[in-house]
């Protein structure tokens, strides 16, 4: 009775206040292994196909918590180069579902980007997505204290949906900037809000330790157009370019954990843990999420420390 009673409330802190960032994008701790997931200029920058996959379970056991995942799809568009540093292209797909109580939002977009290279080891890539986004209000588990007609309907639109990204890397860092929202549509679901435009910028560094163990420290700036700032601190440690384990700081609500291997070089299987630190923490059981992916890449040699991020 208490995690239901908690998460109505939370429910309707989180739709009477429509510029909480996390009320229109979900998060996900594994976002520095999934570029691609949040920036659109990710796609076709590997010379291979790259699949990902996640699902999120958020604050396991209030009744109605987040349920989040996507699946994207990336490969480089093949054409002819004139000249070694040309420009190259990639496209790529994105599915994400997002699940909160009675909510749910999907979205699926393609993606364009061009990547440009200014030496052997500096890069800038940009990229857009364009799709849609379909919203849907399920009443069938709602329950009031007295008859509501105006909740006790199903409800569903779909708008437009667009992204802007750019990424620059070195050899051994990378800078990211993502403008999402791009077309601010209004929620068709009886409520007075609408998709508002939220910026992300990340960044991260290779340090080598040795011929295999690199660490890789990371940042990620969540910016919402009227509010706090949510920012995730991450550092892993990466040994031969197969195993790996991370752990994290969100200012917002949480410490994160995490770690994964790889099969051949090209199966990766990674799972995330999130401890909880604000006083959600009093209904629910933390949160978690697993993620598999796969690249056609040649196996890369592991006999010294690397990360696709920079390649």
């Amino acid at each position: 009775m208490k995690k239901t009673k908690a998460f109505f409330i939370l429910i309707c802190f989180l739709l009477s206040v429509d510029q909480i960032f996390a009320q229109q994008t979900p998060q996900y701790t594994q976002w520095s292994s999934h570029q691609f997931a949040l920036n659109p200029a990710h796609a076709g920058i590997k010379p291979c196909l790259d699949v990902h996959s996640l699902y999120r379970a958020q604050w396991v056991g209030f009744e109605g918590a987040p349920k989040s995942g996507f699946l994207t799809f990336s490969a480089p568009i093949k054409s002819p180069r004139r000249k070694y540093l040309s420009a190259r292209q990639g496209f790529g797909l994105r599915f994400e579902s997002d699940q909160i109580g009675q909510f749910t939002t999907s979205r699926f977009n393609i993606a364009y980007a061009g990547h440009f290279n200014f030496s052997a080891d500096t890069r800038l890539s940009l990229g857009l997505y364009g799709g849609m986004i379909q919203m849907g209000y399920d009443p069938s588990n709602t329950v009031t204290l007295q008859p509501d007609p105006s909740i006790s309907k199903e409800a569903s639109f779909i708008s437009p949906d667009a992204t802007f990204g750019a990424w620059w890397n070195g050899k051994n860092y990378y800078v990211g900037l993502v403008m999402q929202n791009l077309i601010p549509a209004k929620w068709e679901l009886g409520l007075d809000s609408k998709y508002r435009f939220h910026a992300l910028i990340n960044g991260g560094y290779r340090i080598r330790m040795n011929e295999k163990t690199t660490l890789l420290p990371a940042v990620l700036l969540k910016i919402p157009p009227r509010g706090p700032v949510a920012a995730d601190l991450q550092i892993m440690l990466d040994y031969g370019n197969k195993l790996n384990f991370g752990v994290g700081y969100r200012n917002t609500d949480a410490l994160l954990f995490f770690a994964g291997f790889k099969i051949n070089q090209r199966f990766a299987v990674q799972y995330s843990f999130d401890a909880t630190l604000s006083a959600v923490r009093n209904g629910s059981n933390n949160s978690h999420e697993i993620a598999i992916s796969f690249s056609t890449c040649k196996p890369l040699n592991t006999s010294t420390s690397s990360c696709p991020l920079f390649e």
